[in-house]
């Protein structure tokens, strides 16, 4: 019997109790947070569903518009660029 044997055993027998208690009914369980999001997302207080997850989301959505406008501005201005370059070499 040899040092590695007695090592091989020890493993063979954790192996069994590490794999039923990784599938145990006892484990922890995870709080369902779903009822919890739709009361909050269902509920009729006149704001629009994209903000009505609170400060974060209207700051996101602040930005989402600002970055869309900005970047529609840049484009008009791009496309007024080009457009007076071609006029000015016809």
């Amino acid at each position: 019997y040899s040092h590695l044997d007695f090592i091989k055993d020890k493993i063979r027998g954790k192996l069994p109790l590490l794999a039923s208690r990784a599938f145990s009914s006892s484990a922890r369980q995870l709080k369902n947070k779903v009822p919890e999001s739709q009361k909050i997302f269902q509920a009729d207080n006149g704001l629009p569903v994209h903000i009505k997850g609170g400060t974060g989301d209207v700051l996101l959505y602040r930005a989402t518009m600002t970055l869309t406008i900005a970047g529609e501005e840049r484009c008009s201005r791009c496309i007024s660029t080009v457009q007076e370059d071609k006029a000015r070499s016809t």
